[in-house]
């Protein structure tokens, strides 16, 4: 069977690459296994949320999604408190840049679901298959086909099967972190900020979410050290609640008050990860390029930057290249190398940063915060540079 391009993967990278493609004129097939996402119940929130740049809600606005997701379910994120290990502790509101909010936190499953929704309402086609092997430029899939393309795109996760069956080059150092996520009553209201906590246990971040019937909620994701994430996940879940709301306690000194821990709680490895992002016919997006830590939130953010520049520049190649053209993929990965490599480094260097030990850089760096705190011109620099993302 051949298409113009087979998009790998349905999560929200590779939706979003199939409809941004489509929407480009470009005959598009996405190859994954088909699913559906029910609306979900109110008071009842997805375990996994993104914050959701201005940059990325744009584009989403281009595709006719953003629109389409729940307003109710959306929460805007006007502030941001960031605290050091010490007394270090950045504030930055939208009103610093003249920008309506800083991000907004949106579930993974509510954006799932709208986007399937948009790619069957464009007709899209849609194999419900996956891809077992690459070779020659052709896919094999489980159900024992054969798909040829001029493009294949690997939007199917960080365990690409695609880009591992490609042998495209790929390299990741595990952090010794864990990713932990559920969601909490907070005694006191969020006041649509974020915080964020740097402490020698690791990340703390928690992310303003609408209002349940019970009050405030937050969702938490703390990038904690795997030895301690392990301890916490062992325990029967009473006790367990019991012991992250003692932990959250301490970590965050009550600055929303009591937490209560209201879902269930989930974890997952935390890695660094950079793959080759092009191959001869094979582009890659999102996880199946690049992982980063979660600490700034840019992952997805990331991931739609690159489905972004994918659509635009193979939607805007010459007549006579194909899409898998080489001169059309030097392209993307071109267009991608310099904000790709900057948010690595700088979530890299902010790990490396706070995990270092000592008092002469812990010093150094809560000094820094309170220097970068009291200058907005630099505040709104720092705004700024995370709204393009």
């Amino acid at each position: 069977m051949t298409h113009q391009i087979v998009v790998c993967g349905a999560g929200i990278v590779g939706l979003a690459s199939a409809l941004a493609l489509a929407r480009r004129g470009q005959r598009v097939a996405v190859l994954a296994p088909r699913t559906t996402i029910e609306p979900a119940l109110a008071d009842t929130y997805h375990p996994r949320v993104y914050a959701i740049s201005p940059a990325s809600r744009r584009f989403l606005g281009e595709l006719g999604v953003w629109d389409a997701l729940p307003a109710g379910r959306i929460a805007p994120v006007q502030a941001m408190e960031i605290h050091g290990d010490a007394d270090g502790r950045v504030t930055l509101h939208a009103w610093q840049a003249a920008q309506e909010c800083l991000a907004w936190i949106v579930e993974s499953g509510e954006i799932e679901r709208v986007l399937i929704q948009a790619v069957r309402m464009f007709g899209i086609p849609w194999l419900d298959d996956r891809c077992t092997a690459w070779r020659d430029g052709r896919i094999a899939t489980a159900n024992g086909d054969t798909l040829q393309a001029e493009l294949f795109v690997g939007a199917d996760g960080a365990s690409s099967p695609l880009r591992q069956s490609a042998g495209l080059r790929h390299q990741a150092r595990p952090y010794g972190d864990t990713g932990l996520v559920v969601h909490l009553d907070a005694e006191l209201p969020h006041q649509h900020t974020a915080f964020q906590w740097f402490r020698d246990d690791g990340v703390l971040a928690l992310l303003p979410l609408p209002d349940t019937a019970d009050g405030p909620q937050v969702s938490m994701v703390w990038s904690m050290r795997t030895q301690l994430a392990d301890a916490l996940r062992a325990l029967p879940p009473e006790q367990q609640a019991i012991e992250l709301e003692r932990l959250l306690a301490q970590a965050t000194h009550g600055r929303l008050g009591g937490l209560r821990v209201r879902s269930a709680l989930h974890g997952f490895p935390l890695t660094l990860e950079q793959a080759q992002m092009v191959g001869p016919g094979i582009a890659l997006a999102g996880d199946a390029a690049h992982r980063l830590h979660p600490l700034a939130g840019q992952g997805l953010n990331l991931g739609l930057g690159d489905v972004e520049a994918l659509a635009r520049i193979v939607g805007g190649r010459e007549a006579y290249r194909q899409a898998g053209d080489p001169r059309v993929l030097q392209r993307y990965q071109r267009a991608r190398a310099e904000p790709v490599l900057a948010m690595r480094l700088a979530t890299d260097g902010l790990h490396r940063l706070f995990g270092a030990r000592g008092a002469p850089l812990a010093w150094l760096r809560n000094a820094g915060m309170q220097w970068v705190d009291a200058l907005p011109f630099v505040k709104r620099q720092l705004i700024e540079g995370a709204s393009r993302n």
